[in-house]
């Protein structure tokens, strides 16, 4: 039994935003997908980075979506089934009459991704389903990605501890051989190392490299291994070296890209939080618990609504939204999640359950996406209404 109104009001808003997603076929446009458009595969469009980076920045922050006039159909994204699968399970428990529906539903997804995974390298791994322009990289659809990767992988070892799907776990251990054998590794200090963003890829992301350190932990934690083990202890290391001196993590080293913003360091946190929890190695606990004070002091403003970034608060964005509720939900701040989580569903959730990408602070930008937010909010959502059943949350 749900022990709360709010846990039952979120079970209610949770259910809600899963007959959306379950009734799109999972599918759905995506922020960044302008690359999908036929007009870039024209001689000059397929090859110029400048107008593919913009077409990308300028698509993505209109509010009006024109994706059906430029022929970009909706897509599924192997991250929204990842997302699913761990959301299928926390719902498996808060609403436990219909436990074989959402076992049933985490199985499709389950399939849905195995399908999906990019073919040629030496483990289990996926990437997104659209081109990617990047300033430091340029992606295919489906090339694959450590961030895809750590992101589908968790929700497939929740779906193995919470619903016993031995399948979901095999996964996982065959991508940790993806993080393994197929991504480049940066030295850092004292032996660590940080790992790329994909394939042959130097970038030294934070929130990255710590959701290979994350799959790692977990597959060490169900079958031993020193070189998992140690390789996640080693890339943790890195993360925690490069915390600034106030607790914050910025976005990347060794590049420009310091900022720091609400759902990124979200990332490093509950990266943190499972790799001690999966390895019983603590000695990177006084670094996530500055991190978490600068978390809770920088991202919230007026106890409630998650700002973008540690400076300035808009644009309002959904997964920093949902990513808020997850890290607020994995170290027990269970007060000032609830209250997050209630001004996100009154203030950004449409009557047919799916989310509002953002609010800005001169407009707001009401379209749906479903792998950057829809889906990342049935997560969250599900997540609040496991622990609401479980009691699992505690108020501080």
């Amino acid at each position: 039994m749900i022990s709360s109104d709010l846990g039952r009001d979120q079970l209610g808003a949770a259910l809600l935003t899963e007959s959306y997603v379950f009734a799109q076929g999972f599918q759905g446009y995506d922020p960044y997908d302008a690359l999908l458009s036929p007009i870039f595969k024209l001689p000059f469009l397929r090859s110029s980075k400048i107008p593919r980076l913009a077409a990308q920045q300028i698509l993505r922050r209109l509010p009006v979506n024109l994706r059906a006039l430029l022929g970009i159909r909706r897509g599924l994204n192997p991250v929204t089934l990842g997302l699913a699968v761990e959301a299928y399970a926390y719902l498996s428990i808060a609403d436990p009459e219909n436990a074989e529906l959402y076992r049933s539903r985490a199985l499709f997804c389950i399939e849905g991704l195995k399908r999906l995974r990019s073919p040629g390298y030496r483990g289990s791994c996926w990437g997104y389903d659209f081109p990617w322009e990047a300033r430091r990289g340029k992606l295919q659809a489906y090339s694959p990605t450590i961030v895809a990767t750590g992101m589908i992988t968790n929700g497939l070892f929740s779906a193995y501890t919470l619903l016993g799907i031995e399948e979901a776990f095999h996964l996982c251990s065959s991508a940790s051989d993806f993080v393994l054998r197929d991504l480049e590794r940066t030295p850092g200090p004292d032996g660590s190392f940080c790992w790329g963003y994909f394939p042959g890829d130097r970038q030294q992301v934070i929130n990255a490299t710590m959701k290979g350190a994350r799959l790692c932990a977990q597959v060490h934690s169900v079958a031993p291994n020193e070189e998992l083990r140690e390789s996640a202890r080693l890339t943790a290391q890195f993360a925690a070296q490069h915390q600034r001196a106030d607790g914050a993590w910025p976005y990347a080293v060794a590049d420009p890209r310091s900022w720091v913003d609400n759902f990124h360091t979200g990332y490093v946190l509950v990266c943190l939080r499972e790799y001690a929890q999966r390895t019983g190695d603590y000695q990177f606990e006084a670094a996530t618990q500055k991190g978490l004070s600068y978390y809770r002091d920088h991202f919230f403003e007026s106890a409630q609504v998650p700002r973008y970034y540690d400076t300035s608060t808009y644009p309002i964005d959904i997964t920093a939204c949902a990513q808020s509720i997850l890290t607020l939900s994995a170290f027990r701040e269970g007060r000032l999640r609830d209250a997050v989580c209630s001004w996100v569903v009154d203030n950004m959730q449409k009557p047919d359950g799916s989310f509002i990408y953002q609010i800005r602070k001169t407009y707001t930008n009401r379209i749906s996406y479903m792998r950057w937010g829809t889906a990342w909010m049935l997560l969250a959502l599900s997540r609040v209404a496991y622990e609401a059943n479980t009691g699992a949350s505690e108020s501080s």
